[in-house]
């Protein structure tokens, strides 16, 4: 009925579970990849916030080491 290759590709059975498979597989991976660089430079931003507080006197060294502690015992998996 269709001549388009592609179609019949993904009519065949014994390949359609195998693609869908590899789709989910690589929306996740990408998913994963980008929940990780967002939450890498949410850190890094915190972490300026909390030097820049530091450097204006508003903060001691030893608060924003508190801080920095208790966001790796809460965030980190």
């Amino acid at each position: 009925m269709n001549d388009n290759p592609l179609v019949s590709v993904l009519q065949d059975e014994d390949l359609f579970i195998p693609l869908i498979m590899a789709s989910v597989g690589l929306v996740w991976i990408v998913l994963g990849t980008m929940a990780g660089m967002v939450k890498s430079v949410a850190r890094e931003r915190t972490r300026r916030e909390i030097a820049a507080y530091i450097a204006e006197g508003s903060m001691t060294p030893e608060q924003g080491e508190k801080l920095m502690k208790a966001g790796k015992s809460c965030g980190s998996m």
